[in-house]
């Protein structure tokens, strides 16, 4: 191995210990680390990786391929925090690695190793990396359906080969569907279109693969949508009409933002590149006239795409433009490829206003205390944020520096190593937060109290992330926010109203319930018979057992 390797090699395992050093050392916080981490608890449980259930409702709001990922990991490896979030991280490492391979075949060594750098360090793609959501995951097959696509339509690419990458961009496609429905086909869909009708390249249409890859799309996909469609009747209204259509369509979720919503989350979620991309997208659409297929104007259009469709949505989350991220990324690093040393200097350097900006903002981060959040956890989250901002000042002046003295790729590993670290520790610090956004603490201290088989009653709320931890579901009373398809199949399993649960309280010989500290007081000056077990800011677990046994 000769030294340019092995110091690849080396920063290669650098960053990979960063990367996935944290994943179980924060506690699993609502709702979504939750709902993903118990789902496939389930299956495992059950033996039933057909129908996804959360709390033992059917739940299909999202097909299964990260909950069967996320149950292998479990039965290979145990139920843990870190097995709950391996999807998102493997899956976002790969995606770095995947901007490498792509950028350096198409634009050459320095500009895939720029995107690299870009994607490994952004914000919102570190973030979203390190946290169980779905989103990383259909942002990799995505993003790896368009590189695929891209290394097929290279005027240079023979036959054979032009076919095997466009063949590998059907696979990312089904496995993008099979991560969260149709959008792993409409997005890529419409920016294919769109380039066509621009460019009037209509003999693109005849290098797709379509009969083999369609064939492939749907050996890969149809047999667990047939399976689940085939066990629940219901199931094909449910996820094909209400959680695509009406979700997009429609306010229902509670999820409206205004159409510019996602402005400040890109510009944010960029960082520490942000001026870079905008430099890197006035440039980006400039034609290539030594090439026939124009891959800088495709990677425009499906971020556009991406962003277009989400602003236009009336259900928006930070994370749904994460899709564009390893297209902006590949731009950004062909564009930093181009930069003389003095611009990029200038260009790096006002990074550095976003840890001035940080650390500007924590003298008033009291002003997000509650009752449910004390100023106390906040002020413990407020060092590891300083910490964070002196990086990012420390890493973009260091940045800019070296790029001043002629040293470009030494300055822009500094930044990316800053930028990466920045992410980390302002993640990691959030769990001075998880004592009021997890469950996992109370659960520790209702551990002596529980038994095998023991009726376990969720009153008036649902914790998303209490499932995982007691290691088994709870039977919901009087509420059912997003389990109120599955409860309406099942509607057995749900209690409808606070007296018919004063009903089973009092019924059962032992059990236990988790309220909110209202619905506590309210059952308690009915005098319902209860023993207060634990309590934190936001829930409290009571005991029908009214004494305590030694």
């Amino acid at each position: 191995m000769n030294k340019a390797a092995a110091r690849t090699l080396i920063l290669l395992l650098a960053f990979a210990a960063v990367w996935f050093s944290n994943l179980e050392y924060r506690k699993l916080v609502n709702p979504d680390e939750g709902r993903y981490a118990e789902i496939p608890r389930e299956m495992v449980a059950s033996g039933d990786w057909t129908t996804p259930r959360l709390n033992d409702i059917k739940y299909f709001e999202k097909p299964a391929l990260q909950y069967w990922a996320t149950a292998a990991a479990y039965t290979l490896f145990g139920e843990h925090q870190w097995t709950a979030r391996l999807w998102s991280a493997l899956t976002g490492f790969l995606g770095v690695l995947m901007v490498y391979f792509t950028g350096r075949r198409l634009f050459g060594e320095q500009a895939g190793w720029n995107a690299a750098l870009v994607l490994g360090s952004s914000l919102l793609w570190v973030l979203i990396g390190h946290v169980n959501t779905l989103d990383m995951g259909v942002s990799f097959f995505l993003s790896a359906a368009v590189c695929a696509f891209l290394l097929a339509q290279q005027d240079t690419a023979a036959a054979r080969a032009r076919e095997r990458w466009m063949l590998a961009a059907w696979a990312a496609l089904a496995l993008a569907v099979l991560s969260k429905g149709l959008i792993g086909l409409a997005l890529p869909g419409a920016a294919l279109l769109l380039y066509i009708l621009i460019e009037r390249d209509w003999r693109r249409i005849g290098r797709l693969q379509l009969f083999s890859g369609i064939a492939l799309l749907l050996v890969l996909t149809l047999p667990w949508f047939v399976a689940v469609s085939r066990a629940n009747p219901e199931f094909f209204q449910f996820f094909f009409i209400h959680e695509h259509f009406e979700r997009f369509l429609t306010k229902q979720h509670g999820r409206y933002q205004p159409p510019y919503y996602f402005i400040p989350v890109l510009l944010a979620g960029m960082l520490p590149w942000t001026i870079a991309l905008i430099d890197a997208l006035a440039r980006a659409w400039k034609r290539d006239p030594l090439q026939r297929f124009q891959a800088q104007r495709f990677l425009l259009l499906w971020a556009a795409v991406v962003f277009v469709f989400f602003s236009v949505s009336s259900s928006k989350l930070v994370s749904y433009i994460l899709p564009m991220f390893p297209a902006l990324a590949l731009l950004t690093g062909v564009r930093l490829a181009q930069l003389g040393a003095r611009a990029l200097a200038w260009q790096t350097l006002p990074a550095a206003l976003a840890g001035v900006a940080l650390l500007a903002f924590l003298p008033g981060i009291e002003r997000y205390a509650s009752r449910e959040v004390p100023v106390e956890l906040f002020h413990d989250y407020a060092d590891w944020l300083i910490a964070a901002g002196l990086v990012q000042i420390i890493g973009a002046a260091a940045c800019a520096w070296f790029a001043w003295r002629g040293r470009t790729r030494t300055a822009l590993m500094l930044l990316a190593g800053a930028g990466l670290v920045f992410a980390q520790l302002a993640l990691t610090g959030h769990e001075s937060l998880s004592r009021a956004n997890s469950a996992y603490y109370i659960v520790q201290k209702i551990k002596s109290e529980l038994k095998p088989g023991m009726p376990f009653y969720s009153v008036d709320t649902y914790d998303q992330s209490l499932q995982f931890y007691l290691r088994r579901p709870t039977t919901m009373v009087a509420y059912k926010d997003e389990l109120g398809f599955g409860i309406a199949q099942e509607p057995q399993k749900f209690i409808p109203d606070l007296a018919l649960f004063e009903t089973s309280w009092k019924a059962d010989a032992e059990a236990l319930a988790l309220m909110s500290p209202k619905t506590y007081e309210g059952l308690r000056a009915k005098g319902l018979p209860m023993r207060l077990v634990a309590r934190d800011t936001r829930r409290i677990v009571v005991s029908r057992r009214l004494t305590v046994h030694p």
